[in-house]
């Protein structure tokens, strides 16, 4: 067991490791334009990067699952905690690199992973063909099965993507709207099963929702809202404790205050509604 002196850690540069959600067409995968172009890596799991298609950032495309897994070893390295036949172990990180020279990732301050909803689905089109998936006694298909290792599956991956020390780290994912018992809206991250989106707000530093709000005078913007206790009931969260409720929706700022000096912040007891959403 090695101590990391005080000095040591305040001395590190810190990473940021966030999940960005977001309903369809606010502009999650435009968010690369409001970062580094020269130092940022696009894994693109949408297929549909039309919005950025004259932004001058390096890409990769997913189309599998076992893709998601192999960068996800590869940018992150392997986890001691895995046995040689599980993925992120060992032996799987020296498989990869026996496919892939990692050299490449030096040049990459952020990895943009685009995104977690359709990263969903894939896992889910893996896990229905695992003998998970099939009944053993009739031997036919069993979508419980297919949702618990959909769960399990995910949860790993995001928890090796935040695993990533030298790299800031985003994955951005769609927005669902959906209601309670009482008619009240709750939203919730758009992803496959429960278990990933129940989870994935203890594994990230920061959980943001990128949405449309209105001003005073009933006009719409764009924004980040960052706060767990919002009038919104946005999914968001916010461990540095340097942002404010409301962020402007671009990437390279935000960061620079996360990582910016703590300000004195007074404990506020209630947030006043917004009759306007």
């Amino acid at each position: 067991m090695k101590i990391i002196t005080a000095d040591q850690r305040l001395a590190e540069k810190k990473r940021i490791k966030g999940a960005i959600f977001g309903p369809h067409g606010i502009g999650k995968t435009s968010l690369l334009w409001s970062l580094d172009p020269s130092k940022t890596l696009f894994f693109d799991l949408e297929g549909g990067d039309l919005a950025v298609q004259d932004c001058p950032v390096d890409q990769i495309k997913i189309k599998t699952w076992e893709e998601a897994i192999n960068m996800a070893c590869l940018i992150t390295g392997p986890n001691p905690s895995k046995r040689s036949e599980q993925p992120y172990s060992q032996a799987h990180y020296e498989f990869i690199v026996g496919e892939t020279d990692p050299s490449f990732l030096q040049k990459y301050d952020t990895i943009f992973w685009d995104s977690i909803s359709v990263a969903s689905r894939l896992c889910w089109q893996w896990a229905t063909g695992q003998p998970e998936a099939f009944s053993e006694k009739t031997g036919k298909q069993d979508n419980r099965g297919a949702y618990g290792l959909v769960g399990r599956e995910l949860v790993q991956w995001l928890t090796q993507i935040q695993y990533c020390k030298d790299k800031n780290v985003w994955v951005v994912g769609g927005l669902d709207r959906k209601e309670d018992d009482y008619g009240r809206a709750l939203w919730v991250p758009q992803i496959e099963g429960t278990k990933a989106g129940n989870e994935l707000p203890g594994i990230f530093d920061e959980i943001i929702s990128m949405v449309a709000l209105k001003d005073d005078s009933g006009n719409p913007y764009r924004a980040f809202v960052t706060h767990q206790v919002n009038p919104w009931n946005y999914p968001a969260k916010d461990r540095s404790g340097r942002l404010d409720m409301i962020e402007e929706p671009h990437l390279g700022r935000l960061m620079a205050k996360i990582n910016g000096p703590k300000p004195e912040r007074k404990f506020q007891t209630h947030i006043k509604e917004d009759n306007n959403e």
